[in-house]
């Protein structure tokens, strides 16, 4: 039986995979036929190396796919000289795996001149693609690995230049250059020290946008499901079900192939889930992304690496998760376009959102616990937790009381911006160690603003939907139960609460109970 894979290259013959077929001809069609030079950026383990692969497989007909990488390459990358010779002897290799003709395989195999070794190797390439008998395709994976980018720089620029001499019709060289990684090529300046900037001569202008899509569709989600269930007959409701993993990741590959992963080999037999029918539910969807939210993975590794080299980044995307900041994208700031390209964020009508609500939460748990040791609400919690779980059941309505005791004792003194700023952080601190462990949690982002949001809890199949509001008047908290109540409606939920903090000198605290429509409503004042 086939499995669901997430490292690094995927199999059809081994693993169950999104059908990619329709993008795959698209890039061969736009791109390659076309002769255009291309980079595929994108975050970590999104699918470049397996749709690299793919793209070779499709292309084998018409042309030779030399397909190298720069990773484990570093030493090359550190005179002219090991540049050139671990070109040829990467493209050597690759001649041999095509079964290029011996005569040109042995002309290019010959020693590199070591006195002009770029001039040597720009010789090579267009005598091998000026003799070849097809076009040649040269893809470069993990592109942005070199430890010495002058080197790099220096390769790609003779590429640049034979692209622009075969256009005039003065020289051979590959039909198509790819270049994949997490930087764009042209932002290798971000990579590069100080005192090396000005030496950065933007070699890849050549290279048109690549603008194909490599997330995952519900409708694509959907068709990899389908091939799961004609081998094992769950009864699963497939549009429901790629919806709902689409709807926490966004897309994301590595994410959607590790929810359905975690689904197949670790809830399923869960003595919740004791089988793969019980599994593959909305359930078991919150059980597999709750379990990848606390799993050390090399992806969400390197995005706490990145917010660290990055303070900036770091500061905005806290006061996006926990202030509502709206932030304007711009793709003339460093930072912002370095989060968009390693896919932490994106641009939402102009503004940053956080790509993703499985990364959303990750990146709250991990401010969160910068600010769980010794803080009082985050222990309050610890203590009192036993009083909020009845049966295996989270009683929300004795949590958010005990909660606002808590505010009263502890926040009551500090002043209003203080916690106009923070009460979404004070709530989920005094949330997260409630739930930690069993439940989960994220942030509806369509109401997130510096107002007002919706904290979505998952708790053994049971959700609850409260909202965080500041106090501006009646007529803002009327518009905040219609908001409520139409939210519920979309979860098919006919309770919610609202957590308000106020500042008015004559409000009323504590908890009252409403009906609006056919909904419930909990609102308590703090």
């Amino acid at each position: 039986m086939k499995e669901f894979n997430t490292a690094v290259i995927c199999n059809p013959q081994k693993h169950y995979m999104v059908d990619i077929s329709e993008k795959i001809d698209r890039i061969a069609g736009r791109y390659i036929e076309a002769g255009k030079y291309f980079s595929i950026n994108r975050g970590r383990q999104y699918g470049k190396t397996t749709t690299l692969g793919a793209l070779a497989r499709r292309l084998k007909k018409d042309y030779y796919c030399f397909q190298i990488s720069f990773e484990g390459e570093e030493a090359m990358f550190e005179s002219e000289y090991g540049m050139a010779s671990g070109i040829v002897d990467l493209i050597g290799n690759e001649l041999n795996l095509e079964q290029v003709p011996e005569k040109l395989a042995d002309r290019w195999n010959r020693p590199i001149d070591a006195e002009k070794p770029f001039r040597d190797l720009g010789r090579r390439i267009t005598e091998l693609c000026r003799d070849s008998d097809r076009g040649i395709v040269l893809m470069i994976d993990e592109a942005d690995r070199a430890s010495d980018n002058q080197m790099l720089l220096r390769f790609l620029g003779m590429l640049r230049d034979k692209y622009i001499q075969r256009e005039m019709g003065r020289d051979s060289t590959f039909q198509s250059v790819i270049l994949a990684g997490v930087y764009d090529i042209k932002n290798l300046k971000l990579k590069l020290r100080p005192d090396e900037e000005h030496r950065y001569n933007s070699p890849w202008n050549v290279a048109v946008d690549f603008e194909e899509d490599l997330s995952f569709s519900p409708k694509e989600i959907a068709g990899m499901l389908e091939e799961y269930e004609s081998d094992y007959h769950t009864g699963m409701d497939i549009r429901t079900i790629s919806e709902l993993i689409y709807d926490y990741t966004s897309g994301y590959p590595v994410l959607v192939s590790g929810i359905c992963k975690r689904l197949d080999e670790n809830v399923a037999g869960m003595e919740a889930f004791p089988d793969r029918t019980a599994a593959w539910t909305g359930e078991g969807v919150a059980e597999a992304v709750k379990i990848i939210e606390h799993t050390r993975m090399p992806l969400f590794e390197d995005m706490i690496k990145q917010l660290k080299d990055y303070p900036e980044l770091k500061e905005i995307l806290r006061s996006i998760l926990f202030e509502g900041a709206s932030i304007p994208f711009n793709d003339y700031n460093d930072v912002l376009n370095l989060a968009k390209m390693f896919d932490y964020i994106k641009s939402v009508s102009g503004r940053v959102e956080v790509s993703n609500r499985i990364f959303e939460v990750v990146l709250y748990d991990y401010f969160l616990s910068e600010e769980a040791v010794g803080n009082a609400t985050n222990r309050d919690a610890e203590l009192n937790r036993s009083q909020f779980i009845s049966g295996g059941r989270l009683d929300m309505e004795a949590l958010l009381c005990k909660f606002a005791e808590h505010y009263s004792c502890v926040y009551t003194d500090n002043d209003q911006r203080f916690v106009e700023k923070y009460a979404r952080k004070i709530f989920l601190l005094y949330l997260k160690p409630v739930i930690n462990g069993t439940g989960n949690y994220y942030i509806e982002a369509q109401t997130r603003d510096a107002k007002r949001t919706d904290i979505v809890v998952d708790y053994r199949g049971e959700q609850f939907v409260v909202e965080t509001k500041i106090w501006y008047g009646p007529q803002y908290n009327e518009d905040g139960e219609r908001q409520l109540c139409e939210y519920l409606e979309q979860l098919h939920l006919k309770k919610g609460y609202m957590l308000t903090f106020s500042f008015n000198r004559n409000k009323k605290t504590g908890v009252r109970q409403t009906v609006v429509g056919d909904k419930q409503l909990w609102e308590i004042t703090v």
